[in-house]
């Protein structure tokens, strides 16, 4: 089917950035948003950025002014370009693509496996 692999997270510290990819391979005819979440110790899954397949972007309030989402629709890929960071950024951080498949017409929804961000203060 479709597999999403991401990559980039890791040990940074307070001020420092991170730049996230996510690639989406597999029995894909278009992909309309891609998106990232992050989810901490104990918290729901929130929104960080969503892009569509035409650029649009979304921003959860507490990253805007320090993120943005890019995308490369030639490679399935989106990418989270993460500034200031915050200790409060530390998460778990997933990413999510809405799926046209080659073999079916609807849309499916796709979760990567997650990749760790720490921030230390």
């Amino acid at each position: 089917q479709v597999q999403l692999v991401e990559s980039g997270g890791g040990l940074v510290q307070a001020g420092g950035s991170l730049r996230l990819s996510c690639a989406a391979s597999g029995s894909i005819s278009s992909i309309n948003a891609m998106d990232w979440y992050r989810q901490a110790p104990g918290k729901q899954r929130d929104l960080v950025a969503s892009i569509t397949s035409d650029g649009r972007t979304n921003f959860a309030d507490s990253v805007k002014g320090r993120c943005t989402i890019s995308r490369d629709n030639a490679k399935n890929t989106v990418y989270l370009q993460m500034n200031s960071l915050k200790a409060e950024d530390t998460a778990v951080y997933y990413c999510h693509a809405l799926v046209v498949l080659k073999t079916a017409p609807s849309r499916r929804h796709y979760w990567g496996q997650g990749t760790q961000v720490t921030v230390s203060s």
